[in-house]
């Protein structure tokens, strides 16, 4: 069928007398274009007939085919012609200004239809808009139009301008900001609004002489007192919306508009009060900078108004300290019963605690005034007799305590390093306990605690309330554990009352809650406080656990296992009898829930753990559903592992579940493979009688397969396996080790893949294996260097044999002379060994001399010295590892001459350096402190103006020195950090960064800081080192650090040259290394340093990253954004707007050219993966309505074949 022919056809149908034929000609059309864009595009003449057709039937006097043809113009508008673009815009905005009102409303709706539908990207987009906008401001202008098309108007123009901002920017005619301000003074309330908003969005595209010209006619002059009620609201509400679309804009003149609203506030005019309050929460939100001079009088204001309740007449305070009694719940019921239809006052209530909300949320640094000034009255709002305000109260209190958690000042991290622990002590010894956020909470948590849960006993409390109440008792609990000691009477009979009530499709959620928060209670509160209570929750928490609802039965034995935990040792209780049936009864059924049996599996630990007694009693039955081989195992692999550490356990439970778990080693794939391995050796080391002679036998051909390179955690984890049956079985395990695994162990101490846990495993081994059989060690040291000296040079490192090799010398000190004769052998002057054997003998010799004095035998140390002069760069650096460690066994007789090597030949003072900086890693702090001054005075001589290797080295040893006696060392540091040399310079601040190495805190407070950073990369890394080691030493210069630091992240174009490289040329950025490294240390300091960072102005620098040129700084802002999305969700939501271009451009990948390689693309695909992170956990915080850029953003990525799936995930 041609595409005429078929055109045609459709025609006919919808010229048809019959409405149905009229509908299917339409929907016939719309499926054509959908399957085939094409089958309209052709003919010019016929797309015309088509195209007229649809536009009368728009005029049609059916509702059904009316809407079919918008339908259709939706889907043209994407395929059209200019000329025919034009056609139906015109068309269209004709029937929307005419006195039709059923045709004018059905034009603004395909009008609205037509901009939706546009595609972003293309020609088309740029065309509607450059054809449609002109139009409707026209339309606008016109005095003719009515009321209803000026609102569909200025919403079509809404949805262009957030839609297509590029596309409107270009200079439009009439301008918005001339068309648009005469609608703030129409007489309809509705059109008013609406301008309101498409103004506002138009402000970002506009010149600032409009702006300026919009705040001089229409802005100022109706803040003052004297303009009229109806005048101030619009122009507040205006405001508002600047503020929320444009704030750049609008910042500057705050000293002139907030006056302004701050007097219009006190007018009695409930909704000015209400915009009043709405305008100020979106300038604090949107102008953090600006707003803070005028935050005491917002406070104040908040405060006034979220008391405001004309219509009632009971005195706050008394509500603050309401009684409990039954007395009270018929005056409660009264005051339930009121209602009043025109009472708007509960708007105003409303709106100023979002206020309170907004500052709360974003103004960190005012927690402790917060508690003081609003934390009180936020207390006594708690019963407000609405409850939409009630609970916005609640949210508003959660917010705080959410603050309160992060950066109220007591470490959030249980694994902080020390020196935190310190800058915590630091801080709280100069500050008044008193002034503390925590302190202050728990004074008024009494108060709090009484009157939230009296609006909690009522049985008329909605679930809604319920659910927010227990949520905020659970932020609570999280930010002060222990605190309700004195509600748990009324924290009881809440719980039994709603625990008592079978959990429907609306309550579920209810259950949770208060589920949750029971196990966080008895988690965090003595048992004394609860164990009378006891008998009258646990009733209502085992009908609780029977329920056929997967997750209220999986939190209410997290609530069960919270309790025992708790309250152990359990001896005799009915309640954990009870436990203990249901959960066995849940690990028998087949059908249960993964999540309850996981559950259920881990109650049973801790039945075990906790209430031994009682389980120990019956036939273990639950242990044959646990140690199951099909389905998911790894929760059970940590039920078996917390046991066997916790509780003395017989043989006969251990031996069974060795067999299980070796039948899972035997499983393919290495997922939970690690946690198997740590089970094992718990239960190995849980044999009461010892182990069995015959399980060594059966557990080393199942290790055996682990014993690779090609997964070095698992190869970890086997090693330490066999280690510890060396350890506690070595008659039976050294025979099988000896027959069938040493030969490839020799093979695997060779490979430079084994590092970190799993080389630490391998000394352990070599260790237990010596100490097996006194014999073995004359054998393994020469197969060691057997096996690396056979194996290729990139497959051997010489450095963990040698530590290899010290390890069993070590543990088999009888080998040590003879081991020392062989390998010295290879150094001597004479010695035609190879130069692979000489560095592997060098690198022997350095780790046995660590801890054997190798002064009798002198001639080895010049042996090696000697060395410094070879060919070979490995042979080199080994001597001068050799020359340093063997120093470190005998400091007063060789340390002299490496240091006269320092001092006196140029030549070898690398080497020597080097070797000196072994003595300064492995030497003991105390032997250290004796040489230290014999060390100081050569090392910093001879690193000025010396090459930048040389100066590195010299530095990482005068900061370890440094920490010997930094009374001593620091103030000579210090003095030379302004140094006239920039050599010198750079070893100072090299040094300092050395410093943050050492963990001790003996020498803190006399550790400089100098604001001026001339050796600026280094000292950004020093920076970084210091904040990341030492917080504390950094919070109280970061006022004067941070300046210096961000203005290192701006990009200077004065340090990109351009290089020609053959036909291309290539930008080399001299200034990257440090604009990288001060970004580290932003997200440093957003870990260890957040209570101290501005974050408006932190952002203002987090944003810039997403469009360098660097991909290692975007993934460093990604990483910021993700972070900050945790940390400080209301600052950063809302920016997103901000960050949306540049994580579009990030999201569409690299551009594919012809010279595009492999590389590229996965480089790209990385980068994108990191976007996709920062974007899911943004799109978690972000208001709804707030960022349009953002929204359209996150539901395009939603939508997109590659990431969309991935994406979903993260969001969960």
């Amino acid at each position: 069928m041609t595409k005429g022919y078929l055109m045609n056809s459709l025609i006919e149908k919808m010229q048809s007398p019959d409405q149905d034929f009229r509908f299917m000609g339409l929907n016939d059309l719309m499926n054509e274009i959908k399957t085939d864009p094409n089958s309209f595009v052709g003919d010019e003449s016929v797309e015309n007939k088509v195209l007229k057709q649809v536009l009368s039937l728009v005029e049609d006097k059916i509702s059904e085919v009316k809407n079919q043809a918008v339908k259709c113009l939706g889907q043209l508008i994407k395929i059209l012609r200019p000329t025919q673009m034009e056609l139906v815009v015109d068309k269209l905005i004709d029937f929307s200004g005419g006195k039709d009102e059923e045709l004018r409303d059905i034009s603004g709706l395909a009008l609205k239809t037509i901009t939706a539908e546009l595609p972003p990207d293309g020609k088309v987009a740029g065309l509607a808009c450059a054809k449609l906008a002109p139009k409707l401001l026209n339309q606008i202008q016109s005095p003719d139009t009515p009321s209803e098309a000026l609102v569909e108007t200025l919403s079509i123009l809404s949805i262009l301008i957030s839609r297509f901002p590029n596309n409107l920017s270009s200079g439009l005619n009439p301008p918005p900001l001339a068309v648009l301000p005469p609608l703030l003074s129409h007489q309809r309330p509705v059109v008013r609004k609406r301008a309101i908003l498409t103004l506002s969005q138009f402000i970002p595209i506009s010149s600032p002489e409009l702006f300026s010209q919009l705040l001089r006619d229409d802005v100022f002059p109706n803040l003052s007192p004297s303009a009229s009620i109806d005048r101030q609201r619009t122009t507040i509400q205006l405001v508002a919306a600047i503020a929320r679309h444009s704030p750049l804009q609008i910042a500057p003149v705050l000293d002139q508009i907030i006056p302004g609203i701050l007097q219009a506030k006190e007018k009695d005019d409930e909704e000015l009060r209400e915009s009043c309050l709405q305008a100020l929460e979106a300038l604090v939100l949107r102008c953090p900078a600006e707003i803070t001079q005028y935050l005491s009088s917002i406070i104040i204001a908040g405060n006034q108004f979220i008391k405001y309740d004309p219509n009632y007449a009971g005195d706050d305070e008394d509500e603050e300290m309401a009684d409990a009694d039954e007395d009270d719940d018929d005056d409660d019921d009264e005051l339930d019963e009121y209602s009043d239809d025109e009472d708007t006052s509960y708007k105003i209530r409303r709106s100023a605690t979002k206020l309170l909300a907004a500052i709360i949320a974003t103004r960190p640094e005012l927690l402790v005034s917060v508690y003081k000034d609003v934390s009180p009255v936020l207390v006594s709002r708690f019963s407000d007799r609405e409850e939409t305000v009630r609970l916005e109260v609640w949210a508003t209190y959660g917010i705080l305590l959410n603050q309160t958690g992060v950066y109220g000042g007591i470490p959030q991290n249980s694994g902080d390093s020390s020196p935190r622990g310190k800058r915590k002590r630091d801080t709280e010894e100069t500050m008044d306990l008193e002034e503390s956020p925590y302190t202050l909470l728990k004074s008024q948590v009494p108060s709090l605690s009484k009157v939230l849960l009296s609006q909690l006993k009522s049985s008329k409390t909605s679930s809604a309330t319920l659910q927010a109440g227990f949520s905020l008792l659970h932020s609570l609990l999280g930010v002060l554990p222990g605190s309700l000691t004195t509600q748990v009477s009324a924290i009881v009979t809440t719980c039994k009352t709603i625990l008592s009530q079978s959990p429907s499709t609306s309550t579920s959620t209810l259950h949770l809650t208060t589920l949750s928060f029971l196990g966080l209670f008895f988690a965090t509160h003595d048992p004394s406080t609860f164990s009378s209570s006891l008998p009258v929750l646990t009733p209502v928490l085992l009908k609780s656990i029977a329920e056929r609802h997967p997750r209220i039965a999986s939190e209410t034995f997290r609530v069960f296992s919270a309790l025992l935990n708790s309250t152990k040792p359990v001896n005799s209780e009915a309640w954990a009898e009870a436990v203990y049936n249901q959960a066995l009864s849940r690990l028998a059924a087949h059908d249960t829930d993964s999540e309850v049996r996981s559950c259920a599996e881990d109650c049973i630990a801790d039945l075990w753990i906790c209430a031994t007694d009682i389980v120990k009693r019956h036939d273990r039955k639950e242990w044959e559903y646990i140690c199951r081989t099909s389905g998911k195992t790894e929760g059970a692999v940590k039920v078996v592992t917390k046991v066997a550490t916790e509780v003395p356990v017989d043989d006969q439970w251990v031996n069974g579940c060795v067999d299980w778990t070796l039948g899972l080693l035997k499983k393919s794939g290495r997922l939970g493979k690690a946690e198997v391995f740590g089970a094992l050796n718990v239960l190995l080391k849980s044999y009461a009688s010892g182990i069995p002679a015959d399980l060594s036998a059966i557990i080393i051909p199942q290790v055996k397969t682990y014993l690779t390179t090609s997964d070095i955690s698992l190869l970890s984890h086997a090693l330490s396996t066999l280690a510890l049956l060396l350890e506690l079985s070595p008659i039976t395990t050294f025979p099988e080790v000896e027959r069938d695994l040493l030969g490839e162990i020799y093979n695997i101490a060779h490979s430079p893949l084994v590092a970190g846990s799993a080389l630490e495993a391998l000394f352990r081994f070599f260790s237990a294996l010596v100490q097996a059989d006194n014999q073995i060690a004359t054998h393994v040291v020469p197969n060691l260097v057997i096996s690396a000296e056979k194996a290729p040079k990139a497959e051997s490192s010489p450095s963990n044999v040698a530590k290899c090799i010290a390890q069993v010398v070590q543990s088999q000190q009888a080998v040590a002379a003879g081991t020392i004769a062989e390998y010295s052998k290879n150094i001597k002057r004479t010695s035609k060994a190879k130069p692979s054997l000489v560095t592997l003998s060098l690198m022997i010799v350095g780790e046995l001399g660590r801890f054997i004095d190798m002064s009798p035998q002198v001639d080895i140390f010049n042996n090696v010295i000697d060395h410094f002069a070879a060919d070979q760069e490995e042979i080199r650096s080994a001597a001068a590892f050799a020359a340093g460690n063997i120093a470190v066994g005998n400091l007063h007789q060789f340390l002299p001459v490496i240091l006269k090597m320092v001092e006196n030949e140029p030549s070898k003072r690398l080497l020597a350096l080097h070797a000196a900086k072994e003595v300064v890693t492995h030497c003991p702090q105390g032997q250290l402190e004796g040489v230290a001054d014999l060390l100081w005075a050569p090392l910093f001589e001879n690193s000025q103006n010396a090459e930048e290797t040389t100066r590195n080295v010299a530095a990482a040893c005068l900061g370890k020195l440094a920490t010997t006696h930094p009374s001593k060392y620091l103030p000579q540091l210090h003095d030379r950090i302004k140094d006239q040399s920039a050599a010198t310079r750079a070893t100072v601040v090299s040094a300092i960064r050395y410093t943050f190495a050492d963990t001790t805190q003996s020498y803190d407070e006399l550790l400089p800081l100098s604001s001026d950073l001339t050796v600026r990369r280094l000292a950004l890394s020093s920076l970084n080192s210091a904040a990341r080691t030492k917080p504390h030493l950094v919070r109280d210069h970061l006022s004067s650090l941070i300046p210096s630091l961000y203005a290192e992240t701006v990009v200077k174009p004065e340090l990109i040259r351009t290089v020609q490289m053959g036909p291309w040329t290539h930008k080399v950025d001299e200034g990257l290394e440090a604009r990288k490294t001060a970004y580290e240390t932003m997200y440093t300091l957003l870990d260890t340093c957040l209570t101290k960072l501005d974050l408006h102005e932190f952002l203002g620098r987090v944003l810039p990253g997403l469009s360098d040129d660097s991909d290692e700084i975007k993934v460093i802002s990604h990483m910021m954004l993700f972070r900050l999305s945790q940390v400080a969700p209301a600052s950063v939501s809302q920016r997103l707007d901000e960050a949306t271009p540049q994580l579009e451009k990030t999201m569409k990948g690299a551009t594919v050219t012809k010279d595009t390689v492999k590389q590229d693309l996965e480089r790209a695909a990385e980068l994108q993966r990191s976007a996709l992170r920062a974007v899911a956990a943004l799109s978690k915080v972000a208001a709804p309505g707030l960022n349009p850029k953002f929204d359209i953003f996150v539901e395009e990525v939603k939508r997109n074949a590659t990431w969309g799936n991935e994406f979903k995930e993260l969001v969960g």
